[in-house]
């Protein structure tokens, strides 16, 4: 089963080098199916604490086309994960982004892009780990603690260890955890909705409430800067489906089935968020006081304001729960991908071998789980002692990472199937069309959003006479480059083609 595979080195200066079968890592094979993966996709999204985030702010950026803009960054998602099924069923690796980004453009590209990941997660699990904390005070009426600091980074902490501790169990419990946190997620918000609708069309839901139109599906009267702004804070609702991608060597039947459920993980996300937002706007309407969605004192979560005119106390102590659920689970699911993420990049030496060891008991790669644990601790403790500003800019910042990486894997595919392109209507558009078009849409609205945020005026903190969004997404995007030279320093047989190449073939065991 471990059978060692030779690949030729880049450039032809080099000796060949050996590396252990990248399809056979130790990692517990075929333990997942379809439900499963898309499980564990959709609870690395959380949509409800997503929607409670962003909502509203999404509503200030384009006022009733918040439906449109759910759509509109639906559309690079959708191109972006046909790349990620394509790439998958030619090569299911944990890495994703990092070696797909390699045998495409070479290592430091691949190196860069599976930082971007890592980022990402860092910057969401400091967050939703403060939000499940939060909400949880909430719903239990603590309302002292939920105001109080140090409550939330005690309890945040505990939730990132905690999270990372059962993520190291193994990935069977973790997706049993998932099912249950994630039936939760979509019952309340499914409930919530048709019941905020059914309220509307009767005429029972107040005099704030307003006809839902089917214009709020297109994106007229919006400028660029508009869209731009929306279009990033819609990517982060979706970020996170490619979570699926990342455990396809645990996975039943791993060339087919991780692209089957980021294609199905998407559609249920566009489905759940458009009806929603139609819930949210013809319930609440778009008034300036109380639960209007003109009223600035609700941006910040119009979903559990809600709760209560919609169906009563029990639906508002449900949507806290659901939203604490939603980051609770998010906080687990964020630690796997990535955790198996540097675990590819250990085997391939772009990271230090021991991350590459898996529990012997639980088959993880519990090193790098434990790392990625303590690295967004660290953050969490960092920026909540600094400001809670600069924490909740930090989440605004997340769309450039998730864009850069997203907009690698796309344009990645792209070349990588070059020669085959033509072969046939489907690599057309499949490996070629699709993906491109969704890489541009990604560099656009990663160029628009980082052009945006330089403005000082833009969030709630500013470095310099720049914004704060700005210093961190780039910042941290940046902060790559050292740690990719120390790489190199290590080790640098990755960094000379030696262990990956274009040619490397990845082996998949034959029994499940």
């Amino acid at each position: 089963m471990a059978e060692r595979i030779e690949t030729e080195a880049v450039g032809g200066g080099g000796e060949a080098g050996l590396v252990g079968d990248p399809g056979n890592k130790g990692l517990r094979l075929g333990s997942i199916g379809l439900m499963g993966n898309v499980i564990i996709g959709l609870s690395a999204v959380a949509p409800a604490y997503s929607l409670a985030a962003t909502l509203g702010y999404v509503v200030d950026s384009v006022h009733d086309k918040a439906p449109a803009m759910f759509v509109l960054a639906f559309i690079p998602m959708l191109l972006v994960a046909f790349a990620y099924r394509e790439l998958s069923r030619d090569t299911p690796d944990c890495g994703t982004t990092f070696t797909w980004g390699t045998k495409a453009f070479g290592p430091w590209i691949g190196w860069i892009g599976g930082w971007g990941l890592a980022v990402s997660a860092i910057i969401v699990l400091a967050n939703v780990s403060e939000i499940a904390a939060l909400y949880l005070f909430k719903f239990l009426g603590l309302h002292g603690l939920a105001d109080s600091l140090l409550a939330k980074i005690l309890l945040g902490s505990f939730f990132i260890i905690a999270m990372t501790w059962i993520s190291i169990r193994g990935i069977v419990i973790s997706e049993r955890i998932q099912a249950i946190l994630m039936f939760v997620q979509f019952a309340v918000l499914i409930i919530a909705s048709v019941i905020a609708l059914v309220k509307v069309g009767t005429g029972r839901a107040g005099d704030q409430a307003i006809t839902p139109e089917w214009s709020w599906l297109w994106p007229s009267g919006l400028d660029q800067s508009q869209i731009a702004a929306a279009v990033i804070l819609c990517i982060f609702i979706y970020w996170g489906w490619d979570a699926c991608l990342a455990i396809s060597e645990e996975t039943k039947d791993p060339d087919k089935t991780p692209g089957r459920a980021a294609l199905l993980t998407c559609v249920i996300l566009v489905a759940t968020y458009v009806l929603v937002a139609y819930a949210i706007q013809s319930f609440a309407g778009f008034g300036d006081t109380g639960i209007g969605l003109g009223n600035d004192a609700n941006d910040e979560d119009v979903l559990t304001i809600l709760g209560e005119p919609v169906a009563g106390a029990i639906m508002s102590s449900a949507l806290l729960l659901t939203v604490c659920v939603s980051a609770l689970s998010s906080t687990q699911s964020t630690i796997l991908p990535t955790a198996r993420g540097s675990l590819s990049m250990a085997v391939y030496k772009a990271l230090p071998e021991k991350f590459a060891s898996i529990h012997p008991r639980y088959m993880t790669p519990a090193f790098g789980t434990g790392v990625m644990g303590a690295a967004a601790l660290t953050f969490y403790l960092v920026l909540s002692l600094l400001s809670q500003d600069t924490l909740a800019d930090s989440i605004s910042s997340l769309g450039l990472a998730v864009a850069f990486y997203y907009g690698i894997t796309a344009f990645a595919c792209v070349w990588y199937f070059r020669s085959t392109l033509f072969a046939s209507a489907r690599n057309f558009f499949l490996r070629g069309l699709f993906p491109f078009l969704g890489g541009l849409a990604m560099a656009a609205a990663f160029i628009r959003s980082a052009i945006d945020m330089i403005s000082p005026d833009y969030g709630a903190t500013s470095v310099g006479g720049i914004g704060g969004v700005f210093v961190l997404g780039v910042g941290m995007l940046v902060l790559g480059i050292p740690l990719m030279l120390a790489c190199f320093a290590h080790n640098s047989d990755f960094f000379r083609g030696k262990t990956l190449t274009a040619t490397t073939e990845v082996k998949v065991p034959d029994v499940y």
